[in-house]
């Protein structure tokens, strides 16, 4: 199974994350499949987080789960992090 998750960079004390695509059983830092943007939680404004918007809905589509940090970036980014079909009001 596919899960969106984060990989962590950095040094000690200066944490930061990459958003990436991952088998369910690689480790944390281990082989990813492909990376999806960044997240730096040590920056104030509004540039905390990059993310390939495209890419990420891809990897739902096709069945990759996010873990909770990661939808929670997923949803700050206006993204749905459980997309399916839409049922439109009235039909």
């Amino acid at each position: 199974m596919v899960v969106l998750r984060l990989k962590r960079m950095g040094r000690r004390h200066r944490p930061f994350y990459r958003v990436c695509a991952m088998d369910k059983r690689s480790p944390r830092d281990g082989r990813v499949i492909e990376e999806l943007g960044w997240f730096d939680p040590l920056v104030e404004d509004s540039k905390q987080t990059e993310l390939k918007i495209d890419r990420i809905n891809y990897w739902l589509s096709v069945g990759a789960q996010p873990s909770s940090t990661v939808a929670t970036l997923l949803r700050r980014a206006d993204c749905d992090p459980k997309p399916g079909k839409k049922v439109e009001a009235g039909s």
